[in-house]
C-alpha cells in the first residue's frame, strides 16, 4: 500500500467517525420524534449545550473520561462505539469494494444499517425514514446500472413479498423488516437480497439463543440487526459467495 493510499484511508476513517457522531444523534432522536438537525447537542442529564470541542468524535469522550464536562454524569459508551464502528465500516467498504461510486453508496448503506440496528435492538421498530433512505440508495444504483434494472426491480419483491405473506399468515416478521428487505433488494438485486435474507436468518438463529442464555434476554427477536448484517456482508461479498457456492455445487455434481 502506497503512502497516498494510506493517507486516503485515514481520511476515510476520520470522515466515517465524523458521520458516526451524527448517527448517534439519529439513534437518540428518531425514536422520540425529535428534530435531528435544528436542536443543538446537549447533555441528557443537565441540558448543558455542548461546545465544538466537546463534539470531536471519539477523542472528546476519551478526554472527558466519558463524563459530561459540567455535571460529570457518565456518558453512554454507545457514542464512541458507534463513531468508531462507522469509521471501521467505511474502511471495510473501501478495502473490499475499491475506490468507486458504489463504495460511497455502500458507506451510506452501512451507516443506515448501523442506525436501524441500534434503534431496532432497543425499540423493536425500524424507522420508516431509514428504509426510505435505503430505497433512495437503491434508486441511485438502478440509475447507475440501468442496463440491469430488471435485476433490481425483482430484488425489490424477491424477499419482501415472501415476508408479506408470512406476516399475513403468522405475523412472523415485522413490517419494518419487510420494508428493509424491499429497499435493500432494490439496491442489491434479487440474487443478493435472497442471500442476505438467508444469512440474516442463520445469524439470528445462532446469535439470539446465545444472547438469551448469556444475558437472560426474552424470546422476542429484533430481526433488523441480523438482516442488516446479512445485507452488509452481501453488499460487499455477495457475488463472490454466490460464485463460490455455484462452483462448489457444480464440483460436487460433477
Amino acid at each position: 500500500m502506497t503512502t497516498p493510499e494510506i493517507f486516503l484511508y485515514i481520511i476515510i476513517f476520520l470522515y466515517g467517525i465524523i458521520i458516526g457522531s451524527f448517527l448517534n444523534v439519529c439513534i437518540y432522536r428518531i425514536p422520540k420524534g425529535e428534530n435531528i438537525a435544528k436542536v443543538r447537542s446537549h447533555c441528557m442529564s443537565c441540558g448543558y449545550q455542548l461546545k465544538w470541542y466537546d463534539l470531536v468524535p471519539v477523542f472528546s469522550y476519551l478526554c472527558l473520561g466519558g463524563k459530561c464536562r459540567k455535571c460529570k454524569t457518565h456518558i453512554s459508551i454507545q457514542y464512541p462505539v458507534v463513531e468508531f464502528a462507522n469509521g471501521i465500516l467505511y474502511l471495510i467498504v473501501f478495502f473490499a469494494n475499491g475506490f468507486q461510486v458504489t463504495s460511497i453508496l455502500y458507506c451510506m448503506l452501512a451507516s443506515a444499517l448501523l442506525v436501524l440496528s441500534v434503534i431496532d435492538f432497543r425499540t423493536f421498530e425500524i424507522p420508516l425514514g431509514i428504509n426510505i433512505f435505503i430505497l433512495a440508495l437503491g434508486l441511485i444504483q438502478v440509475v447507475l446500472d440501468y442496463k440491469n434494472w430488471l435485476n433490481y426491480l425483482i430484488g425489490f419483491f424477491a424477499v419482501s413479498v415472501f415476508m408479506y405473506i408470512v406476516i399475513l399468515l403468522t405475523n412472523g416478521f415485522g413490517g419494518g423488516d419487510m420494508k428493509l428487505m424491499a429497499s435493500a433488494g432494490l439496491l442489491l438485486g434479487w440474487k443478493n437480497i435472497i442471500l442476505a435474507f438467508l444469512i440474516g436468518c442463520i445469524l439470528g438463529a445462532i446469535i439470539h439463543p446465545i444472547r438469551m442464555r448469556i444475558s437472560k434476554e426474552n424470546n422476542v427477536l429484533a430481526f433488523g440487526p441480523y438482516l442488516a448484517m446479512g445485507i452488509f456482508i452481501v453488499a460487499l461479498w455477495g457475488n463472490d459467495l454466490i460464485q463460490w457456492y455455484l462452483s462448489a455445487a457444480l464440483g460436487v455434481a460433477g
